[in-house]
């Protein structure tokens, strides 16, 4: 079972950026498929990027171009890099790892980003 922990969140002004960092512990974030998903008051969790165990990525089409989503299976680690942020952006950000081959989802406890002026 592995567990996840985000940081790297806090308060940036429109245009500004932030990386996110999800720290992996209890197992090797290698055998995972992991994901970033956003979710804000009242509406539904959202996915914003994913990067397979292959290396393979892809991103919500409101970030394409802004975000990047990267993994260091070294350091067990998946990163998040928020550039051009603007006050859309704004939420809780989780990340989550499912383990290969299999439907077990794993989250961690969520990073505010909040973007304002």
């Amino acid at each position: 079972q592995v567990t996840l922990v985000e940081s790297g969140g806090g308060l940036v002004q429109p245009g500004g950026s932030l990386r996110l960092s999800c720290a992996a512990s209890g197992d090797t974030m290698s055998m995972y498929e992991m994901g970033w998903y956003r979710q804000t008051p009242g509406k539904q969790r959202e996915l914003v990027a994913e990067v397979t165990t292959g290396g393979s990525t892809s991103y919500l089409d409101a970030v394409k171009g802004r975000f990047t989503i990267s993994r260091d299976n070294v350091k067990n680690t998946m990163y998040l890099q928020m550039n051009r942020l603007k006050p859309e952006d704004t939420a809780v950000y989780y990340c989550k790892a499912r383990r290969q081959y299999t439907s077990l989802n794993y989250w961690g406890q969520g990073t505010q980003v909040t973007v304002t002026v």
